[in-house]
């Protein structure tokens, strides 16, 4: 049984302890947030307390941390969780500062204590199952990788003002699956982007709808396209096309129910948003770093995966600000 401490009651920290409860082989002992009335609302449910960074992290009993905060705390507290020796959950980002990121690598490495970062759409049944049939040689070699992601609709801008901007705040998810499926690290980024959704996303220096290339040292290439908005739902898909073949992962439907009639072929529209498309991704990404904890395994999603992300993210900012592609 794995005792576990959790930093953040909001909606991803809602997710993470209703799994962490599911599971049989954990338990939630400690739920602390700046938020009072959120902190013991979310122990209430799950039979945990609620309290205190410092006290969470100096109960011998605790054996790991979930870090689903705001951005802006996840460093200090990798950095807390790995000098009390606890297993670390985290969610993306680590940090918006690389130089940050890089102090977080050092000091879980110095602690020698296993790190996960959140990149829950590895996760996901069907792109899962599409990286296992890639790397099983079903298509040869990579050659391209075309990732859409759009949201069905613009975050406050209370929210976009320290998101850290869309690169590091949305785009962040699709560098990681890039490097994923490429098998290789992109070494050129070139960045479009566009405020296309509201123009109040460009007056806080930010943009809404953006288009990434990336090349790796031996010619693979990799899309992005992301949009803040998509009318008909939460549009997440992959295609990798290889040597031999391409491999498609679609989107999920509230069913497979189609109608056709002399008018047209319809069916439902994309599950509406990440808290039910990810469903399954998010149990999956938790059961795994608890397999890995409890029996010794590598993480399959480590810290340094969360860095070479934050690596791609600035890349593209700065091929965005020039204009240019940026070399890695």
């Amino acid at each position: 049984m794995l005792i576990f401490a959790q930093f953040g009651a909001g909606r991803i920290g809602t997710i993470h302890a209703a799994n962490l409860a599911t599971n049989p082989a954990t338990r939630l002992r400690y739920v602390v947030d700046v938020n009072p009335a959120a902190a013991a609302a979310l122990a209430a449910k799950h039979g945990a307390q609620v309290t205190d960074v410092t006290t969470a992290l100096g109960d011998p009993a605790v054996d790991a941390v979930i870090i689903a905060s705001s951005t802006d705390t996840h460093a200090e507290l990798i950095l807390a969780s790995a000098r009390a020796g606890r297993a670390i959950f985290c969610e993306k980002p680590i940090d918006l500062s690389l130089k940050r990121v890089d102090q977080c690598l050092a000091a879980v490495k110095k602690a020698r204590v296993p790190m996960f970062v959140g990149f829950n759409r590895r996760f996901d049944p069907s792109f899962a199952a599409l990286h296992a049939r890639l790397a099983a040689g079903e298509i040869g070699a990579v050659e391209q990788v075309i990732i859409s992601s759009r949201d069905p609709g613009l975050p406050p801008i209370s929210y976009l003002k320290s998101s850290g901007g869309q690169f590091r705040d949305m785009t962040i998810h699709d560098f990681d699956m890039a490097r994923w499926l490429l098998g290789e690290e992109p070494v050129e980024v070139f960045a479009y982007g566009s405020c296309l959704v509201d123009p109040a996303v460009g007056k806080i220096g930010d943009t809404d709808s953006v288009m990434v290339l990336m090349k790796t040292a031996s010619g693979k290439l990799a899309h992005i396209n992301n949009s803040r908005r998509a009318s008909y739902g939460y549009d997440q898909r992959l295609e990798v096309h290889g040597a031999k073949g391409r491999l498609m992962a679609g989107n999920r439907t509230a069913t497979t129910v189609e109608l056709a009639n002399a008018a047209s072929v319809s069916g439902d529209k994309p599950l509406y948003f990440f808290l039910e498309r990810y469903a399954d991704a998010y149990r999956a990404e938790f059961a795994t770093f608890v397999d890995c904890v409890v029996n010794k395994k590598p993480m399959p999603v480590t810290a340094h995966d969360g860095r070479q992300a934050i690596v791609l993210a600035e890349a593209a900012v700065k091929s965005l600000k020039t204009g240019r592609p940026v070399k890695v």
